[in-house]
Parts: C-alpha cells; structure tokens; sequence
C-alpha cells in the first residue's frame, strides 16, 4: 500500500476496522453458542439412550462414584491433585505475566507511535494550513480543466516551496492524469494533485536512507555543517539531550572558533543539559579543537561526539578547506568516522535553504539535512524540494522549542502531518 492510499485510509479505515473485528467476535461467539448447544443436546441423547437399554446403568454408575470417593479418601504414596493443580496454578500465573508484559510493551510502543503522530501533526501544523491555503485558493476560482489552470498549478506549487522542478514535473504529469481519471470535481483534481505529490515524493525516496548511523565500536562522530543562524549549535545541544537521556555518554566539540560567541553558546548547551565539551580560545585552529576532543572521546569512552563548525558560506574556498582538515584529523584517528555528516537547514527561508543545500553539498559530503523550525513556517514543502532535486534524506526535523521537539524524520507521518487536510474525506 502507497502513502497515499495509507493517508486515505486514515480517515475511514481504523473505524471501518474495528466495525468490522467487532461483528466477526459477535459472529464468533454465536458460533461457539451453537455448538455447545448442540454438543449438550446430542450428550443428553446418549445418555437417555444409554438409559432406555440398560435399566441398571444408574445404579451402576452410583456404584462407582462411591467406589471412587472411597478411593479419594484412602491415603495414597501418590503425588496430590491439589499439588498438581498448584504447580498448574504457578505455571498459569507465570503465563500470564508474560502476556500482560509483552501487552504492555505493545501499549507503550503504540502510545509512542500516537505520540509521534501528534507531534507531527502539531509541529506541520503551519505548513498543512499555508500549503492547503493555497491550493485552496487555486480551487476557489476552479470551473473546469485547462491549460489556465495547470499554470495556475505551477505557480501555485512554487510558491509552496515544493521546487521549481518539482512543480513543472507535477504540472505536467498531473495533464494525462486528470484526463484519465476524469477528473471534474474540487475534490477528485484536489485529491489527484495531493496523490501525485505524494507518489513522486514516495518515488524519489525509494532507496533513501533516514536513519542515523552509528559506529560498531568506539565513539560515533556526527560532524554539523550549514550557515550561522540557522540552528545548528541548538540542534547539537538538543541531540546531546537526546542521547543523554538514553544512558550515553555525549562530548560536543566546539569547533566554530572564529564566530563571535559561538564556543560560549555551544557551552552553554553542555551546561544545561549536562555533558562534556572541548573548547579552546576564540580564532584558535577547529582542526587542533576536534583533534582534542577526537583523543578524549577515545580515551575517556564516550559514545557520541557531536561537532559544531563554522558556516562563513560567503568565503567558500576557506570554508572547504576548513572543513577538509577537521574530516581528515577525525579519519586519521578514527578511520570509519564521521558516521554522519549533517547539514542544517532553516525550513523558514524556504527556496533559500535549498540553494544553502545545493552550495554545501558541493562544498562537503553531506548524508543527511538537519531541518531546523519546521513548526513555525508555511514552508514544509521544502522537503519535498530537498528530496526530489537534491536527493539527500533529511534525517532529523525540529518540530517546537521545546528540548524534547528534535525529532528523527519519519517520511510517513510528514505526509500525513503536511497533506491530511487537502485529501478529500469520505461522503458519511
């Protein structure tokens, strides 16, 4: 099943569902009632039966229910039924333990799935509403399919950030689909649009990789990169946070010397969530920084080393050659690291976090984007720009400011969170 027919789904699928489990247990039980009905009317007969031939069976039949409550009665070198049944009682019990844990686990990860659900749809709450205002807009003044209107369309989704390749290879695309669709309805060329976004973003991220990687022995090096402003040092403190919580041991390099209070915001960040930092003086050299924090990692056995950098952008040459050096002292150490290298982007400025993307992934091997204040821009078709033109996963979102809102990127519920309220909901 595509993303589409999941976010169709979404809206009359779990209620048809449980209609459905519902009426199959009624259906169940009543079975079940029948046959012990059936059961105690045929037991009923043979015992009449039984009866009818043998005048003496009832007699016998008392006979031997004294002959085996005096048997009960007489001590036996036997083991007890009631030492049996208590070994039956224990064995029950321990049975039932692990159902109700193994049922709670599946509570847990459920509530956690329902949790990250929400966030999402909270956190994409901006971008749902500006996105589904302007195709709203685009349909308000719709009366029938023509060339006017794909135009209208194009616009419309470069406006929405969505890219300007992306927007024409929908606008194109979506041409034979309404005529094969017979599209005529707001609903069915709304719906249709939605499906074609949505099937091209499921398409370009066939084999896109979201996760995070990390080394399989020895500390893990997860090197930041992107422009000043855009969040990156307070994307580190809040995944610093993160793997805190979750019992590792976090060191921050502070290898953006030269920026005007950037080490003392980065130690800020270690202080508030309580984790270790390697700092130098302001304009030392980033490469003698991280080589430092490289050795102590190393040597003190932590398991994630985050490391902050410089983002001059407007000097590219010096900036390259920067970041070049602090790669190449992490290699020499740890051969197999970094095991990520993560740009951070500001989905508010929209077209503008594209070309930053674009420019880096030229300057440095970029993995994966870092998506900073998702949750406050109309902007969040950019994603889909980052993956259908530039081909790189986004492997984390920030969705609120909150210490708790770095998010890892799941495709799913971003389109659930982004589209949801432009697919078109079931007639009742």
């Amino acid at each position: 099943m595509g993303l589409f027919d999941k976010l169709k789904r979404a809206f009359s699928g779990p209620e048809q569902s449980e209609d459905e489990e519902q009426k199959q247990q009624e259906e169940k039980t009543e079975k079940q009632d029948q046959q012990e009905t059936s059961d105690s009317e045929t037991k009923n007969a043979v015992a009449d039966e039984k009866k009818a031939e043998d005048p003496t069976s009832s007699e016998n039949d008392t006979q031997k229910i004294q002959d085996e409550t005096k048997s009960e009665n007489e001590p036996s070198n036997e083991p007890s039924d009631i030492e049996s049944k208590q070994v039956d009682v224990k064995a029950s019990l321990e049975s039932e333990t692990k159902d109700q844990k193994a049922a709670s686990d599946h509570k847990d990860e459920s509530e956690t799935d329902e949790n990250e659900e929400k966030r999402y749809d909270e956190g994409l709450k901006k971008s749902r509403q500006g996105f589904g205002a302007k195709i709203n807009a685009l349909l308000a003044n719709f009366r029938h399919v023509d060339e006017d209107f794909f135009d209208d369309l194009e616009e419309t989704l470069i406006e929405s950030d969505v890219g300007f390749e992306t927007a024409v290879k929908i606008s194109d695309e979506l041409q034979d689909e309404v005529k094969l669709r017979n599209a005529k309805s707001k609903a069915d060329v709304s719906d249709a649009i939605v499906e074609k976004l949505v099937d091209l973003y499921e398409k370009e991220g066939q084999e896109e990789d979201n996760s995070l990687h990390f080394a399989k022995s020895g500390p893990t090096v997860f090197l930041f990169v992107g422009v000043n402003g855009v969040g990156k040092t307070t994307t580190i403190g809040k995944l610093a946070h993160k793997y805190q919580k979750e019992g590792k041991k976090v060191l921050l390099a502070a290898c953006d010397t030269f920026r005007a209070g950037a080490i003392e915001q980065l130690d800020e960040w270690a202080q508030r969530v309580n984790v270790d930092i390697v700092k130098k003086q302001a304009q030392s050299d980033p490469a003698a920084v991280v080589f430092d924090a490289v050795k102590k990692a190393q040597n003190d056995d932590y398991d994630v080393l985050l490391v902050d950098t410089a983002g001059r952008l407007q000097n590219k040459v010096n900036l390259m050659n920067e970041l070049a050096k602090i790669k190449r002292v992490i290699q020499r150490e740890l051969p197999e690291s970094p095991q990520e290298v993560l740009l951070a982007l500001d989905a508010t400025t929209g077209q503008n976090a594209l070309t930053q993307a674009k420019q880096f992934k030229d300057v440095t091997e970029v993995s994966g984007i870092v998506l900073t204040k998702l949750d406050g821009t109309a902007r969040g078709g950019i994603v889909l720009a980052i993956r259908n033109e530039l081909h790189l996963p986004v492997k984390l979102v920030g969705l609120g400011e909150q210490m708790d809102d770095l998010r890892e990127f799941d495709a799913e519920k971003f389109v659930y969170g982004l589209f949801k309220d432009l697919v078109a909901q079931p007639a009742e």
